[in-house]
Order: structure tokens, then sequence, then C-alpha cells
């Protein structure tokens, strides 16, 4: 058995295509072992973001200095409590494969059907599945492909090492690297890199796990999460960008220059569209994927309509089957007022059960219409419910997807994965998204007159 830096489960939320090397989302697959224990301090940095696989295919192993004297003690690095000293490989049983997927789910998974799932039933699955030996490993992946399909979940799912292998791949720094937020005992936040794909950009170009990312192209990253930096790092193919790491709690601090060799493409276009009235101005806005670009380019696009005069605004989220969460609720954040409810979450997991706040202004204060179908579903209802029962927009077109649960990825010990829901997304008025959807309070677009009427309306019964 490999032993690895164990990062910790990063929930995530999942389009609704069931194909699954269809998914489009970054995901972190979670190393785990029946023997295996997370070691120190959470690897996440932000339980709604997900990113670059942590499979020991993919990702630079620990290599941390360990001080030999007693003088190096005041700049030991805080990395030292996650190392795990490499073992002799173990074989990994047919058995065992089987329950380390049964114990994944007993653990973590949330029934969110009407299965009335219980860990009593399922430790008599256990121990019915294990009462005869696993012949081939063939078997013991149809195995757990049962013992999954019992939950009844249809999110809930068996990756074979292949899909697994094309779901980890996914980089959404486009330079190979993961970021994670990690606060230090002074309290104060630090950006690390959590792994990196070998032979990639940035572990080409001398990155190495642990890491602290000080600036890109020249802009500090003080204070700014790991998306944000994520997205400052993304650029097109073949450029290159430069970032400053500080190796250690006590330096040496160098400049990198990485060459970018994956692209996102900008899922935002926008135009400004005239009014009957030639006093107004309407800026529209459409959005059709959450991925790393999305914030950027949408603030982008909403400052060119801002400066051209806009004074409504149209968000089109129509056929946005979603994508990055973390993506999806710092957009919803640019229109919503300090302290505001994005979301809520609901699961097993304590972290899992908080509410999400808006912690800024919003960038417009103009009445915005949010356009919707049967195919707004995810990251794209995180939005528009948000912005709904915040009273910041209206919803026009047909009732969203319904698609609101949190999905994680661990990998298994043969390189396979199993795909667990854990938890459910809440909007800000307490409706369950899953299964439901949002209905819309326009089913075609009305007059501005009535839509500035409607969002008074309503915050005048949400103060009251």
């Amino acid at each position: 058995m490999n032993l690895w830096l164990i990062p910790s489960t990063i929930p995530i939320l999942s389009t609704p295509h069931q194909h699954h090397h269809h998914l489009h989302l970054p995901i972190i697959p979670t190393k785990l072992s029946l023997h295996n224990t997370l070691l120190a301090t959470t690897l996440s940095f932000g339980f709604f973001f997900s990113s670059l696989p942590s499979s020991a295919s993919a990702l630079q192993p620990p290599s941390l200095p360990i001080p030999l004297s007693p003088s190096t003690e005041a700049c030991r690095d805080v990395e030292l409590r996650d190392v795990i000293v490499p073992t002799a490989p173990e074989v990994v049983t047919n058995e065992g494969l089987v329950q380390e997927a049964w114990q994944i789910v007993n653990d973590d998974f949330l029934d969110t059907g009407r299965n009335r799932w219980s860990q009593d039933t399922w430790q008599l699955k256990k121990d019915d599945i294990l009462s005869n030996s696993i012949q081939t490993r063939s078997k013991a992946h149809n195995i757990i492909k049962r013992m999954l399909a019992s939950l009844g979940d249809p999110y809930t799912r068996f990756l074979s090492p292949e899909e697994f292998s094309k779901m980890a791949r996914y980089d959404i720094t486009g330079i190979g690297i993961n970021l994670r937020e990690v606060t230090d005992d002074n309290g104060d936040q630090k950006l690390k890199v959590l792994g990196l794909i070998l032979d990639g950009p940035a572990h080409s170009a001398g990155v190495r796990q642990g890491d602290e990312i000080l600036a890109v192209n020249n802009i500090e990253v003080k204070g700014k999460s790991a998306f944000e930096v994520s997205s400052l790092l993304q650029g097109p193919n073949g450029t290159s960008v430069t970032i400053q790491v500080k190796r250690g709690n006590c330096g040496p601090v160098e400049s990198i220059e990485v060459q970018r060799q994956f692209v996102a493409r900008t899922p935002v276009s926008y135009r400004m569209e005239q009014t009957d009235s030639a006093a107004d101005r309407v800026g529209y806005i459409r959005l059709k994927e959450f991925n790393a670009l999305a914030k950027k380019d949408l603030v982008i696009a909403m400052k060119r309509l801002q400066d051209m005069g806009a004074s409504y605004f149209v968000l089109d989220l129509r056929d946005n089957l979603g994508g990055l969460v973390q993506a999806g609720i710092e957009i919803a954040k640019l229109f919503l007022n300090e302290g505001d409810t994005v979301i809520y979450t609901a699961g097993r997991d304590p972290q899992l059960q908080q509410a999400v706040v808006s912690d800024t202004s919003p960038m417009i204060r103009a009445p915005v219409v949010v356009l919707v179908n049967d195919k707004t579903a995810s990251a794209s209802e995180i939005v528009a419910s948000a912005l709904h029962d915040n009273c910041r927009a209206v919803l026009v077109g047909k009732r969203t997807y319904g698609k609101g649960l949190i999905q994680s990825v661990f990998e298994l010990q043969d390189g396979s994965g199993v795909v667990i829901t854990v938890g459910k997304y809440v909007t800000p008025k307490h409706k369950d998204i899953n299964g439901n959807g949002i209905e819309p309070d326009f089913q075609k677009l009305p007059a501005w007159d009535d839509v500035s009427q409607h969002l008074s309306k309503c915050s005048i019964l949400q103060q009251g």
C-alpha cells in the first residue's frame, strides 16, 4: 500500500448529465484506505470548490524537508505535520477494495431520496457481500456497482480506472497545480500548492508541493481566495504566467515562469440592447457554463455594459447545466448586498451544514432579469435562487431542472473511484432545489416597469 498525503474530500455539484466522461467539473479525488487516517490539517480550500486530482498516478507525493537539528525548529514548515513516510506497496485484495467502497458510503453518504438508508442495514449488506470470497477484480467492480445502485441515488456511482483517470486530469488553473487556503498560527491566510500533475507545466518549471503562492504576474495574492488565484493563472494556450513562490515558512522566494498548456474558453457573451424607451438601455449577458473564467469575464462584461449606459441587465442562464460551484457562488455575490445569504447546505458532515453569505457590496444595483429554462441546473440554480430570494432579480422562463445535490469523488486503491452524494443545497428561503427546481416569476419577459415594481414589493415584504 502506497501511503500518500491524503486530502480531505472536496464536495462538488455535478451537472445533471449522467455520462461520466462528460462531467464538466474539476474534481479532487480522495485516496482512502481502511487503515489510512487523515493526518493533520484539512487540505481543502473551500468545500464548494474542487480542482486538480490528488491520485497517486497524477500528483507529486510530498517531499518536504525534515529538520535535522533543534536549531531549525523555529522555521519548521507547517507541511511537516502532513508528511507521510512511504512504505512498501501492498497488494490490494478484491475483498479490501469492496470494503473500502462500502466504508466510504458508510461514512459520508447522504440519502436524499425515500429509501431511508441506515447504517444498520448497510452493515448487513457488507456482511452479506463479504461472506464469500471475490475471485476477480472485475467481479469486485461489479459488486461495488450493484452495492451503489442499491442506494437508489442516480448520482452515486462507480468509476472504472479509465473513467476516473479522465475525470482526474481536469485542470482548473491551466498550469497543472491545485491550490488550497491555509491559516497559519497567527491567523493569516496563505495559498499553498496542494498537488501537481507530474511533468505538467508548473512541475516542469520548478513549482513543488507545499510552495506558498505570493504573487501572479506581479499581482499580490494576499487576501484572495484559491478560486480567484486559479482564475488569474488561466490564460491562452502557449502564453506564460510568472508566479512568485516561497519554499517553506523560511523561504527562499523564487519567481518562476510557467508556460500554459491548457485552454479554458470564455463562457460569456454580451451585447447592449435598446428598449422601446430611448432612455433605457439593457445589458444582455449570456453565461453558458461556470468554469474558471466565468466570474472574471462576467465582471468585464458588466463593467463594459455599465460604461455603455446600461440601466437594466438580463442574465441568460438558459441551457446552462452548471459547472464549478464556487464560480456560481462568487457570481451570485456580484449582485448581492453584504450579509445576504447565497445558499444553505445540508449534509451528514457538520462542514456541510452552514450558510454561505455574501461578504461584499453588489457590483451593480440595477434591476436584473434572469432567464431560465428546464436545462438551467446546478450552479445556475444557485445563482438564480440567490438573486431571486434576495429580491435582486426576477426569473423569467420555465421551471429549472432541479439538481441541488453535492457529490464527492473518492479514489479507490486500484485506481478506480466512487462518486458519492454527501449533501444538498437549499435556497435562501429554505426551499429544496433538488427534484423541485425553481419556479419563475414570469413565463415571458415583462415590461421593465413591472420588473422594478416586482422587486420593490419583494423587498418590502422581506423587510416587513
